[in-house]
């Protein structure tokens, strides 16, 4: 060994890997650093599942460690290996993609709220999830709606179920975005939108104080007690939309006309 240079022992060391079969061989490899050995280990066919799912928690593993591991035949016979193969933030989108069909459903909300996964891959999970909901119970769409991310919160408001609204809007990664989002759509229930506008986390943010008013489906009891801490500016064009239902167009005038008023005495 002491007349091979050190490319040629990483290089020995590199094929050593890839046929090891003692456990404690295996289990020495598993804590090698450099990523010629480790790709080289990946390929080993004595492989076990602890094996890869230990390697797959090294965040530190090249994108070709993870692909090759997402090659082994280990991959095809447990799932826990899968799950961790699509949350490595390594991991090629050839392999982790594909991977999504065989994911649960809160496995794939695992993936969508992990920090460390690509954001492209995340968006694929909660595709994934959407396309799941006609199939899932109304328990597990409350769970989801408490639990899962923004944009699926988002999209489970859209029945007239009052827990299912209720654990959506609570729901900690709802943000302002995807309501006004929301509060665009048309057929939204109504059951919904008189939530938002008397729930206390949303119905003191401005801009939805604004996107309410504007929409039709706001009682116009809440739509009045909005009226007073709006921007006069923000009224007059809401008056211009001729969307707005002619009642609650006149109403608003009517308000500024006396807030003007007001003014005007004031001054």
């Amino acid at each position: 060994m002491a007349d091979f240079s050190p490319n040629q022992r990483l290089r020995q060391r590199a094929e050593l890997a890839v046929a090891v079969s003692s456990r404690a061989e295996i289990e020495s490899f598993c804590q090698e650093t450099n990523q010629d050995v480790l790709l080289g280990l990946a390929r080993n066919p004595h492989l076990q599942e602890r094996d890869l799912l230990l390697l797959l928690e090294r965040k530190d593993l090249a994108h070709e460690v993870v692909r090759e591991l997402g090659r082994h035949k280990q991959v095809r016979r447990s799932y826990a290996i899968k799950i961790a193969l699509v949350k490595h933030p390594k991991c090629p989108r050839q392999v982790s993609l594909p991977l999504m069909k065989f994911l649960y459903l809160f496995d794939l909300l695992r993936v969508a709220q992990t920090p460390a996964v690509p954001s492209d891959v995340k968006m694929v999970a909660e595709d994934s999830i959407l396309k799941k909901l006609e199939g899932i119970s109304r328990g597990e769409k409350i769970s989801l709606a408490r639990r899962g991310t923004g944009r699926l919160a988002a999209s489970l408001l859209v029945v007239p179920d009052l827990d299912l609204i209720h654990a959506a809007l609570d729901n900690p990664y709802l943000n302002e975005g995807h309501l006004l989002k929301l509060l665009a759509r048309e057929g939204l229930p109504p059951a919904v939108v008189e939530q938002l506008a008397q729930h206390p986390r949303w119905s003191h943010r401005y801009p939805l104080r604004l996107a309410l008013i504007r929409n039709p489906l706001t009682p116009l009891a809440r739509v009045l007690a909005l009226l007073p801490d709006m921007a006069l500016a923000d009224l007059r064009d809401i008056c211009l939309d001729h969307r707005m239902p002619h009642p609650v167009r006149k109403y608003i005038e009517a308000h500024c006309a006396d807030r003007l008023n007001k003014q005007q005495r004031l001054s």
